[in-house]
């Protein structure tokens, strides 16, 4: 199996500001964005809460389809969230290196 990418959807706890992202390493990314380790848009907003992410098999890929998703409208991000994660619930709770 190659190595995978991830292009992500993180907001706020009141789901007020979205951030797209792109990663080959989605639960340490998580985690830099939970433990604020470095400056930006996300500690600046206290962007914390993964509620949408995609998997794609190249970096040429992931960095496309997070182009895509940024050109969109919040419209189109919230649309995606919505058929993955209604609840909006933050989906990295249960990945065992964000609890320790």
């Amino acid at each position: 199996m190659g190595k995978q990418f991830y292009v992500y959807i993180m907001t706020t706890k009141r789901n007020s500001v979205l951030y797209t992202g792109v990663t080959n390493n989605l639960e340490r990314r998580v985690y830099e964005h939970k433990n604020k380790t470095n400056e930006g848009f996300t500690k600046k907003y206290n962007i914390d809460k993964l509620v949408y992410y995609e998997i794609l098999n190249s970096s040429k890929d992931a960095i496309a389809r997070e182009k895509q998703i940024k050109a969109g409208s919040r419209d189109k991000k919230l649309e995606l969230v919505n058929k993955k994660n209604l609840e909006w619930k933050d989906i990295s709770e249960d990945w065992p290196i964000l609890k320790a």
